[in-house]
């Protein structure tokens, strides 16, 4: 397998965010998008997340760049998962982000739900946890996700 990593920047009116990718076989390739900001402090997060990342694209991360960069500009977009190396997340991690990802544009869940969905009453802080270390906004919807307050 291959261990270099690789990104490519995506503009955005909020400014540019990434992609970090690997060749594997038998995975798909997105390991890490990054939100839109100053093209400085994009490729500071880069650098310091993945030494040695080398600018580059495929067709599969130019056909994920494309759709991540129109949802930036508010068009809504189907994502799919198998865009993403999930191996990246713990088994738990991925648990809650697969079922986060099926929470339907324009609705939103409570930290509690979720953990609720899993089947894990009482787990809200875990999957609170697990929304902070999201590696795929907006991909996986982060952002639907509340406390129980609103």
């Amino acid at each position: 397998m291959d261990d270099q990593f690789y990104y490519q920047l995506i503009d955005s009116r909020f400014g540019q965010a990434a992609l970090v990718w690997r060749r594997t076989s038998g995975r798909p390739p997105v390991v890490r998008i990054f939100l839109p900001r100053k093209r400085a402090a994009v490729l500071a997060a880069i650098r310091r997340a993945f030494p040695g990342a080398q600018a580059a694209s495929n067709a599969a991360t130019k056909h994920l760049a494309l759709k991540i960069g129109r949802y930036l500009e508010g068009t809504p977009v189907d994502f799919t998962l198998d865009e993403l190396d999930m191996s990246v997340c713990s088994p738990f991690h991925r648990q809650v982000l697969t079922r986060l990802w099926q929470v339907p544009r324009g609705k939103v869940v409570t930290y509690g739900g979720l953990a609720d969905l899993l089947g894990r009453a009482g787990a809200a802080r875990a999957v609170g946890t697990a929304m902070a270390r999201n590696p795929f906004p907006p991909v996986i919807p982060c952002h639907r996700v509340v406390r129980a307050g609103g």
